[in-house]
């Protein structure tokens, strides 16, 4: 098996402060959020390839700071476009990539740059057996269901308190058969109602016989978002 690791790293990241998109920011050991991320993937025994999907506006400043062999495309205006775009590369713009079943695709965050060997590891043993995979930690806080999505507290209302033994939280990569996944996202662009926050969603929603299968993540394989998640 051939395992490509795509790193999502799209966006522009406001919220994270300073200006700058937060994949440029620069990390305690003086490396990028970018380069930081890569690095884990690049030193994975595991993994053959690396791609990494960046707004077009960053791709040369990415480029300038990534080894040679680093292959950066432009990304989309949703997450799912930009690994839509990955995978349009990999099956037709890349003709090396002709046997899609023998190719397993890593979609990881490159906001998570501490992912960790072992997290990798176990996705692409995983991948071996089964043809969706992805990275959850078990919920240890209540969680509520609630009846709207704004964002001032007296607007919402909560509805049901879930079992919280059944609610995990998701982590990246989340790794699939490139058939599989090149599959799911033909059928979710027909869809004129397409609504998905990652690509677990859009396989779930879009090839439901599929199962995904959940590998145990780390909490150090944390979110960076906001400003205060960079002093730590």
């Amino acid at each position: 098996m051939t395992n490509i690791a795509v790193i999502l790293a799209g966006g522009i990241g406001q919220r994270a402060g300073e200006g700058l998109p937060k994949q440029f920011r620069t990390l305690a050991d003086g490396r990028t959020v970018l380069q930081t991320c890569v690095e884990a993937f690049r030193v994975c025994p595991a993994i053959n390839q690396i791609m990494v999907v960046m707004h077009h506006d960053w791709i040369e400043k990415a480029r300038t700071l990534l080894p040679a062999d680093i292959t950066v495309i432009a990304g989309g205006k949703e997450r799912w476009e930009s690994s839509w775009n990955a995978i349009q590369w990999l099956t037709i713009d890349n003709a090396q990539c002709t046997m899609y079943d023998d190719i397993n695709i890593l979609l990881h965050d490159c906001a998570r740059p501490f992912v960790s060997q072992r997290i990798l590891n176990d996705v692409c043993q995983a991948l071996e057996q089964h043809e969706a995979v992805t990275v959850a930690v078990p919920a240890t806080d209540t969680m509520y269901s609630v009846d709207g999505s704004q964002c001032t507290m007296h607007d919402v209302r909560l509805v049901d308190i879930p079992d919280r033994a059944t609610m995990f939280r998701a982590q990246t990569p989340q790794a699939f058969r490139l058939n599989v996944i090149r599959q799911a996202d033909e059928r979710a662009i027909q869809d004129p109602g397409l609504q998905a926050t990652d690509d677990c969603g859009i396989v779930h929603k879009y090839l439901p016989e599929t199962p995904i299968y959940i590998i145990k993540g780390e909490e150090s394989n944390r979110k960076l978002t906001f400003q205060e998640d960079f002093r730590n």
